[in-house]
């Protein structure tokens, strides 16, 4: 039984957590920055303890100071969030060597799904559709360039540890690949520790369609359908949608196995994502990756199908079985999330800090804000730049679009630049409205209105 929660976070997802295990009646304990002494979460937190200075390398990915803290507390448990420590395999087993639970997935799952280059052999054995490419790393630019030759271009170059687009490169003709190749392999040993990279065929424009799996210690798992985060910049997400307003049932229904089987094909024991990618005009889709964690966009799917995945995480986490089968789980109606950064579009994005003279957030039905801030609260220069996530819930996919326009008209911050004029753009375009668009609409926007490409 977990009677104390640690979250290792910081932000709006420890406010989340915080507020899931104070629902299970869990005593939830916050580690902070010095920079995070103010925060919300620490704020909400029943202890918290300052665990370093801003750096995370001297905070919040010093695990030791972390298990320190769980000891000096007597917390049962530790729940990572997204980011940080919440993929780290050396950190889950320290977890377990300190007999502090580990809310996530057993550290052997963690380590098979994070090397995508692995996960990719294992997920092709399983079964499941995955990208024409190479088996593993590849070992020269020699090789990668015989199997671009055979796969033909465009392919893309990716790191085996990597993610948010570093360590990739696209590469659209034979000449350009040498150089190609030694960019990623730098990038990937800078950015990850980590120089292995592996090729893939490129498919251009393609929806990125993510299925939210949950499995438990007892050997079952299920899928609570999909969401669509299409809508990218730099291969970050900045909105996501559930259900997509592409896939028809039949796809739906393959998709949702596929992602169980993959899932438990590593016996699965938490929540996750198997992400794909769709092409829309083969109806033909692909494993790219899996995300061993709780997502940012994870409350959408808590929207149309009820179930609270934080609490689900936790709870399994502790040993429980799951408590709903598969034909219990239902979709109903639509969600939309727009993650409100503090970043100025008018600037390439470039992100933000200040205090928050005025934040007024929206509500009325079906509105969700999931926020680690408040008025008056100084932005640190020091960590991600999201502020909030507004979600918002219809019946049909129109009325959460009315709703989410009307609901990021009703959304002031001052202080500081953010992303809700980008939104309001999306929300109106066109293309947005047709269902149809891919990872190149943000370009598209950003071209139209003269502030470059992404």
């Amino acid at each position: 039984m977990i009677r104390k929660l640690l979250i290792a976070n910081r932000g709006e997802i420890a406010v989340r957590i915080i507020r899931a295990a104070h629902e299970l009646g869990m005593k939830a304990v916050a580690v902070f920055s010095e920079a995070d002494r103010d925060a919300l979460f620490v704020r909400y937190a029943d202890q918290a303890v300052c665990i370093g200075p801003p750096p995370l390398s001297e905070s919040y990915l010093f695990y030791q100071n972390i298990l320190a803290a769980a000891k000096s507390t007597s917390a049962d448990a530790i729940h990572p969030g997204y980011g940080f420590l919440s993929e780290n395999a050396l950190f889950a087993e320290a977890c377990r060597a300190v007999n502090v639970i580990f809310i996530g997935p057993n550290p052997q799952a963690i380590r098979k799904m994070g090397d995508k280059a692995t996960a990719k052999r294992l997920m092709k054995d399983a079964g499941v559709p995955t990208v024409p490419g190479s088996d593993g790393v590849l070992e020269s630019a020699a090789v990668a360039r015989a199997l671009a030759d055979e796969i033909g271009y465009p392919v893309v170059i990716k790191a085996t540890a990597g993610g948010g687009g570093r360590g990739m490169r696209i590469v659209n003709e034979k000449k350009e690949l040498e150089n190609a190749f030694s960019a990623a392999v730098n990038e990937a040993r800078q950015a990850f520790g980590e120089a292995g990279v592996y090729l893939e065929k490129f498919i251009r424009d393609p929806k990125h369609i993510e299925i939210q799996v949950l499995g438990d210690k007892h050997g079952q798992a299920v899928h609570l359908f999909e969401r669509d985060c299409s809508i990218q910049r730099r291969y970050q997400k900045l909105l996501e949608e559930a259900p997509s307003p592409v896939l028809d049932e039949s796809t739906r229904e393959a998709m949702g196995r596929i992602a169980v089987a993959a899932a438990r094909s590593v016996r699965y024991d938490s929540v996750g994502t198997i992400e794909f990618i769709y092409d829309g005009r083969t109806n033909q889709y692909y494993f790219i990756e899996m995300n061993t964690r709780i997502q940012v966009e994870h409350p959408i799917t808590e929207m149309i199908t009820g179930v609270d995945l934080v609490k689900s995480q936790i709870m399994v986490a502790a040993g429980d079985k799951l408590p709903l089968g598969q034909p219990e789980i239902r979709k109903t109606g639509h969600a939309i999330e727009c993650r409100i950064n503090a970043e100025d579009p008018q600037k390439g994005f470039l992100p933000q800090t200040g205090t928050l003279r005025q934040y007024i957030v929206p509500g009325g039905p079906g509105v969700r804000v999931d926020a680690g801030v408040y008025p008056g609260y100084a932005i640190p220069p020091f960590y991600d730049s999201l502020i909030a996530k507004l979600v918002v819930w219809g019946e049909t996919r129109k009325e959460a679009i009315a709703r989410m326009k009307r609901a990021l008209g009703e959304f002031i911050i001052e202080g500081v630049a953010t992303t809700i004029p980008f939104h309001q753009k999306i929300i109106q375009h066109p293309e947005f409205h047709s269902g149809m668009y891919t990872t190149d609409l943000i370009r598209k926007i950003t071209a139209a209105d003269g502030e470059g490409v992404c």
